[in-house]
Parts: structure tokens; C-alpha cells; sequence
């Protein structure tokens, strides 16, 4: 038999039962289906956290006050405070900006509204570090931080929290942080969460009023730094090293008082995480379609049976032992392929209606497509096979005599 006779032949088994293929088709439907649903939510959730800590700046660095210890003991007393932003400021090689930040959670009021915020003390290189825009107004300056000035710069969904139809109408205006009365003199382009902290929903004010005014202390909690380049981030640990242990007399060998965070290590760390989350979920999207060539396998198992006196008649009349096994495996790949075909329209779909209404970051890359559809292939030939080979090797005679 030709090829082309062979596929025809297999098409026509096919199609002749359609509703029984269609409902054979449909665990491969929903496994691909699936896959590719899930693959889309796992890279949607690796981009969105790639952008959001790529907003963040990925050639900044995050000092914090850590522990040391000395003969097992906590030697406590040195934390950050805003001399070290200072060291760290006043003859800088591999460092572009510091911007040390203390926070703490205020009731902010406006009118009638009021809220619980995170209340930002610090100076004005943060926006820089940080990578935030304006929106509108301006933001506050090094001289107002240093007079310990009462202006504040408000996220983008303060004015929401506040119970007002926007944020600009409360430029120019005053609110209450924790008691003290500030005017509002800009207002910060929209940006997202970044893990638990929302900077949209953040009200930042100068470090020197801050610690005078507000929250009462001259510790801060965090100081960030931005390297004048990403090949410099080494270079600009080390700098950040060895001013701090000089400001805080550790010796070399001792271990330091505080953490040096890299957000670019951050982000591999995540990105990491999120692809074996992928990688999980494709992993038990994949179980279906198993189950649906175990399907197939057994529906062709059936057919094989069904159809034992024309394999029969088929050899009696020349037809090779190839030419049989070709043909029952063809119909078995039909069944696969076309079923991946329509879980790929299905999953694709799925993909794009869940990121309309339910709003995720679903992002549905060509390779998987490929990937999904090849695999549904591999199902076909893996399960094909042996019902294929049962078929090829029933002898005619016997065959011919089956009832």
C-alpha cells in the first residue's frame, strides 16, 4: 500500500466514528490545554516580578543593621544611623547615590478621611535610587530636609485611601502625619507593589523632620545605594564595606553589624523560584495528557479488536506487515495531534480570557505551543505503538475466522 493510501485509510477510521473520537481526543484536549494554561500563569508571574524588582533599580544596593556576635554574644549597640549615609556619600568612587530611609506605619488624615500608611522619612536622592517618577507637583529638596521643613511627597493612591477622587487635589494642601501637620507638594507617578510593600500607598517625608518631628529617633532602617553602574556593583559592596566597618570600628576578620543586599541577586533568586514553580505546574498539567494517550491506547486497543476480520482481509489481499502497523499508528497520531491542535486553541484562549477578566499576567510564549504540541505527538507514537503492533502481527488466516 502507498503512503498516501495508508493515511487515507486511517483518516476514514477516524472520522467514520466521530463522536467516539471526539470524546478519545478530549483527555489530550484538556491536557494540553492545561499545559499551556499553566505554563502562561507561571511566566506571567516570572515577568511580573521581573519588572517590578527591575523598577526598583537592579543596580542598587540595600544596607541594613545586622547582628554580630563576640564569644557567642550579641554584641548589639551599632546600628545604622544617618552618619554612615554620610560616610558613605562624602568621597564616593563606585557609589552614584545614598538614600537612607526609616519607616513606620502612621495615621494620616485629610478632611474627614484618615488612614494607617507607611510614612517614609528620607532625603531626596531616594526618588532617584528608587527609580520613582513624578506625576505631578515636585518633590522635596535637600535644603527643606536639612530645615527640617513639614512637606511631603504622597503615592499615587494615597488620595484613595483617603477617601478623595484623586491624589492631585491634595497638592498644595495639608494632612496629618501621626498628629503633625505637613502641606503635600507632589505626588509620585504610579508604580505597583513590590512584594509587600505598595510605594503607591507610601507618604515620604525629609529624614531630618522625620527623626525632629515624628518618629523620634536618629536610627534608620535601611540605606539604600545606588552603584554608578551594574559592572560596578562589586565594586560599590566593597566601598560600602570598608566605610562602614571604619564608621563602626570593626576590625578585619570580625564579622560586620550589618547586611549588604544586591536587588540584581534578588531578582535571580525569584526568577529562579518562579520557573520551578512553572516547571510544577506544567509537571502536573502534563499528568493529564498522559492520562489521555492511556486514553487513546485503549480505544485503539477496542478498534483493533473491532476490526480483527478486515486487518485480516486486508493481508490476504497483499497487504505487508508494515503497511498495517503504519496505518493504526497514523490514526493514533490523528487522534493526539488533533487533539493538541484544539488544546492549543483552547489553552491559548483560556490564557488570554483569564488575563482580561480576572486580570493576571498570563504571557503565552511560541516555544511552549511547540513544546506542547510536539509532546502530544510523542503521546501518540508512545501509545500508538502497541495497539499498532497487535494489529501488525495477527496472522490473516486466523484473523479472517474471527467473530
Amino acid at each position: 500500500m502507498r503512503m498516501g493510501e495508508i493515511t487515507r485509510v486511517a483518516f476514514d477510521a477516524v472520522v467514520a466514528n466521530k463522536l467516539r473520537s471526539l470524546l478519545t481526543m478530549l483527555g489530550v484536549i484538556i491536557g494540553i490545554a492545561s499545559v499551556i494554561t499553566m505554563v502562561a500563569l507561571g511566566n506571567g508571574a516570572q515577568q511580573s516580578v521581573q519588572d517590578r524588582l527591575g523598577a526598583l533599580g537592579t543596580n542598587v544596593l540595600t544596607v541594613r543593621s545586622g547582628q554580630s556576635f563576640q564569644g557567642g554574644v550579641d554584641r548589639g549597640g551599632n546600628r545604622l544611623t544617618v552618619e554612615d549615609a554620610e560616610a558613605l556619600a562624602a568621597a564616593p568612587v563606585a557609589i552614584a547615590a545614598v538614600a537612607p530611609e526609616m519607616e513606620s506605619r502612621l495615621q494620616v488624615a485629610y478632611g474627614a478621611g484618615n488612614a494607617s500608611l507607611s510614612v517614609v522619612g528620607t532625603w531626596a536622592s531616594y526618588f532617584g535610587v528608587n527609580n520613582h517618577s513624578l506625576g505631578a507637583g515636585r518633590l522635596f529638596t535637600d535644603q527643606e530636609s536639612q530645615g527640617r521643613r513639614r512637606v511631603a511627597v504622597v503615592g499615587a493612591l494615597v488620595g484613595q485611601r483617603l477617601g478623595i477622587g484623586g491624589t492631585e487635589p491634595l497638592i498644595g494642601q495639608s494632612v496629618q502625619i501621626g498628629g503633625v501637620p505637613f502641606e503635600v507638594v507632589g505626588v509620585l507617578a504610579e508604580k505597583g507593589a513590590a512584594g509587600f510593600a505598595n510605594p503607591d500607598e507610601a507618604v515620604y517625608i525629609p529624614l531630618a523632620t522625620a527623626q525632629a518631628r515624628v518618629m523620634g529617633t536618629d536610627r534608620v532602617r535601611s540605606i539604600g545605594v545606588q552603584a554608578a553602574s551594574e559592572g560596578e556593583m562589586q565594586a560599590a559592596m566593597a566601598e560600602i564595606d570598608q566605610v562602614l566597618r571604619r564608621e563602626h570600628r570593626i576590625r578585619p576578620g570580625q564579622d560586620a553589624d550589618f547586611d549588604i543586599r544586591d536587588q540584581a541577586t534578588l531578582l535571580t533568586t525569584f526568577q529562579e523560584t518562579t520557573k520551578t514553580f512553572t516547571f510544577l505546574l506544567a509537571g502536573v498539567a502534563a499528568v493529564s495528557l498522559v492520562v489521555g494517550g492511556i486514553g487513546i491506547m485503549n480505544i485503539m486497543l477496542v478498534s483493533v479488536t473491532e476490526r480483527t476480520r478486515e486487518i485480516g482481509l486486508r493481508k490476504s489481499l497483499g497487504a505487508r506487515r508494515s503497511d498495517v502497523l503504519l496505518q493504526f499508528l497514523i490514526e493514533a497520531l490523528v487522534l493526539c495531534m488533533g487533539g493538541g491542535a484544539l488544546g492549543l486553541a483552547l489553552g491559548a484562549g483560556g490564557s488570554l480570557a483569564l488575563a482580561k477578566m480576572a486580570g493576571w499576567n498570563m504571557t503565552v510564549s511560541p516555544a511552549s505551543l511547540v513544546l506542547a504540541f510536539g509532546f502530544s505527538a510523542a503521546v501518540g507514537v508512545f501509545f500508538g505503538i502497541w495497539p499498532a503492533r497487535r494489529a501488525a502481527s495477527l496472522a490473516p488466516i486466523e484473523a479472517l475466522r474471527y467473530e
